[in-house]
């Protein structure tokens, strides 16, 4: 049997905690840097420079998180975090594709 204890229960919730406004904020710049890359004259250059810089920032909340907390257990709730906002990111986008154009309901 896994013994869990309550720092590890602490360290997951505030991985989830704090890894759902920042997994909120790294498919917003996925949604921005896709719009930025459409209408760029060298898409991939924004593409690499915006996944970099989300990479960046969801690694480094990661490895602040680890370093202060019970490391497995901010690293399950984070995980846990992204796979809830990726989930909920990919139903508002498959949502929005399957929506008729506006004005187009009357047609």
């Amino acid at each position: 049997m896994i013994d869990v204890d309550e720092r590890v229960l602490l360290a997951a919730a505030a991985g989830f905690g704090l890894g759902l406004p920042a997994c909120a904020l790294y498919f917003a710049g996925l949604a921005l840097g896709m719009r930025r890359a459409l209408r760029a004259r060298h898409p991939a250059l924004v593409l690499l420079a915006s996944f970099a810089l989300r990479v960046t920032l969801l690694l480094a909340l990661g490895a602040w998180l680890g370093a202060r907390t019970h490391a497995l257990g901010s690293l399950a709730g984070l995980l846990l975090a992204f796979l809830l906002v990726r989930t909920l990111a990919l139903r508002r986008a498959r949502g929005s594709a399957a929506a008729p154009p506006l004005g187009a309901e009357g047609r």
